[in-house]
Order: C-alpha cells, then structure tokens, then sequence
C-alpha cells in the first residue's frame, strides 16, 4: 500500500470530490482524480487506483437513483462505449496521455463557448443514434485512458435538457456499465497490483460519503442553476484538460 502522506493529501480530496460529482452532478468533475493524484505517483498508477472506487461509487450512486434513468438513451450509448473501451484497450500504447487531454479538452472547452454564446442554444435537442453513437464512442475511449469521459458524455445528454434526475440517473448507469467494463482490460494489462488494490480499498471508505453528499446537494439546488452548474463543470475540466495538455 502507498504509504507517502502526500499521496493522501491528494488523494483524499479528490475522491470527495468525485463523490459528490457522481452523487448530484453527473460526474463533470470525475476527471479531477486522476490529475491530482497524478502529482504524486504516475497517472497510471492513478488511473488503476481509482477504477475500482469508481465502480463503487457506481453502486452507491445507483441505488440514490434507482429507476431514474432514460432506457432508449442508455441502448445506443452504452454498446458505443464499449466500442470506445476496445479501441482504448488497442491503442494503449500507441496515444500519449497528452493526446487524449487535449482533444477532449478542445472539444469541452468550444462545445460550451458555443452554449453560452450561441442565440436560442437553450433549445432542447433532440436524441440522434448517430451522434448518440458517437459520442458514446469517445466517452469510453476517454474514460478507458484517463478515466475523463464525462465531458463527452455531457457534451452529447446537455443538450437534450433532460430532467435533472433523469439526466443524473442516465450518467450513473452509463459510467457504471463504462467502469465494470473497463475492469478486464484493466487486469489484463496488470493494472491490479497488490499495492495499488491495496490503496484502492483504505481510499473506498470515502466513497459513500462523497456520492451522499453530492446527493444531499442534488436536491438542493433547481433545475436552471443545476444545468449552469454543469456547464460550469464541463468548460472547467476542459479547461483543466487543455492546460495538463500543453504543460505536459
């Protein structure tokens, strides 16, 4: 198990952080774990050690929103990222980290300058299997990389203004099936070490904290500053995503 107390000074607030984005916000900001704790020990690394506690806060998440959730979304979104998972598996040594950052990150960061100045932007849109398709492709590819498929996935369900519990309960699903998923390949490229299961388990004890603090706020805040918040969160991760780009 990583011993160094600096790890857990990242490592703490991060997972807290990623809680409370699972439990009431649709994840915008679960991409923050990985960077943070990449300040101490590889992103790798990172990346391993936090999958499972991930999938954990899956379970927690789903069963705060048990039943809310759009079916017909989640049949094109999910077979697409596991078309994504297979081709983030493939290409695992062939992409820099660098890369991946910098293409979703320009893609958050134009996707929501194009919301917020765009006339009539706040229209509803309509579901498309194609872009569904698309975007569910690169929400698994992403999430397989760096564990950031929440800016793709929000790029492609904020549009559509789904009702917030039926837009968070739409993302847990999704990243639930994303996660589980993204285990086998995780362990056959022997991601799973005994001190990073280790790790994973000391660190799993915040999990259900974060994801019923995110919950408790979900209910809190109304719908409009809901979506402005997310927003927020999806212009800040690909800002941050841009920024770990270029400096790295």
């Amino acid at each position: 198990m990583i011993t160094d107390p600096l790890f857990y000074v990242a490592a703490i607030p991060a997972i807290l952080i990623v809680g409370i984005s699972k439990g009431g916000f649709g994840g915008g900001l679960g991409m923050v774990a990985v960077p943070l704790m990449a300040l101490v020990i590889s992103p790798i690394q990172a990346a391993a050690i936090m999958l499972p506690i991930l999938c954990l806060m899956d379970l927690a998440a789903m069963w705060s929103f048990r039943g809310k959730f759009d079916r017909s979304l989640l049949k094109v979104l999910i077979p697409a990222a596991l078309i994504g998972i297979l081709i983030g598996a493939l290409s695992f040594r062939y992409l820099s980290e660098q890369h991946l950052k910098f293409i979703i990150g320009g893609i958050a960061v134009l996707f929501t300058l194009n919301y917020w100045l765009r006339p009539g932007s706040n229209t509803p849109r309509q579901p498309s299997t194609l872009r569904g398709g698309f975007w569910g492709i690169l929400t698994g590819f992403t999430s397989f990389s760096v564990h950031a498929g929440g800016p793709p996935l929000n790029i492609y369900l904020l549009p559509l203004r789904l009702e917030k519990s039926i837009f968070i309960g739409t993302t847990i699903i999704m990243f639930a099936a994303i996660n589980y998923l993204k285990l086998i390949p995780y362990a056959l490229l022997g991601q799973f070490d005994s001190a990073n299961l280790s790790t994973s388990a000391i660190l799993a004890l915040l999990a259900p904290i974060g994801v019923r603090l995110g919950y408790w706020m979900h209910h809190r805040i109304n719908q409009t500053w809901f979506y402005r918040i997310c927003f927020g969160f999806l212009f800040l991760t690909g800002t941050k995503l841009l920024y770990d780009a270029f400096t790295g």
